[in-house]
């Protein structure tokens, strides 16, 4: 077994976390980078993070994300939130990126930014929005990866409300929209009923389906 597929196998829904243990800086800034590095559609990075530890905005967020502990007693907060739409300025602003950091425009990627362009106006906002919370999806799961490879403890949780959520964190006037919570932190091992359940997962067989 290596080492990635052994912590995948360690990992599960925390419930419960120890309020009194902190993850270390350099463990935090390891997840948030694989999150900032992971695959996106078209490279647009179509989502936030926010990492909440004030513990006042915590409490809010708790109530409205029914009363659960992870909220709080986690030892970080991560909050993805996505793109309220796909705007003609935040493609620019992606490819014009791409360009000063290849010091180099390419035909192709000018091309492709027009046709990009064309698909997400004729999508529309709600559209564009969902796509762009697929996306923060996909960061979530390189967040779960990393934090098992740190040994730090991971809750993704929908279990809230969106719309109160943005209103807590000023979402509505960054245009972005909350999407999905991810508590870290450290487990109560002693309190967590799912603690030393077995991982329960269908079989390769029933799960994975090869075409030859």
């Amino acid at each position: 077994m290596s080492k990635i597929t052994e912590l995948l196998n360690w990992r599960y829904a925390t419930k419960k976390y120890d309020s009194s243990k902190t993850v270390p800086a350099e463990k935090l800034e390891r997840i948030l980078e694989a999150v900032r590095l992971t695959a996106t559609s078209s490279g647009l990075q179509p989502f936030e993070l926010l990492v909440v530890t004030n513990p006042q905005i915590r409490e809010k967020i708790k109530a409205v994300s029914a009363n659960q502990s992870q909220v709080t007693d986690c030892s970080h907060l991560l909050v993805f939130a996505a793109w309220d739409d796909i705007t003609p300025g935040r493609v620019n602003m992606m490819f014009d990126l791409t360009n000063t950091v290849r010091a180099n425009v390419n035909q192709g990627w000018e091309d492709y930014r027009q046709i990009l362009l064309g698909i997400v106006a004729e999508r529309g906002q709600e559209a564009n929005y969902q796509a762009a919370a697929r996306q923060a999806y996909i960061g979530l799961g390189s967040a779960l990866i990393a934090a098992a490879f740190e040994e730090v403890d991971a809750t993704p949780m929908e279990g809230f409300d969106p719309s109160a959520v943005d209103d807590i964190l000023g979402l509505g006037a960054r245009h972005l929209r909350s999407v999905v919570l991810l508590p870290l932190g450290y487990r109560a091992a002693e309190s967590d009923w799912l603690v030393n359940l077995k991982k329960v997962r269908r079989s390769r067989e029933n799960f994975v389906t090869e075409i030859n």
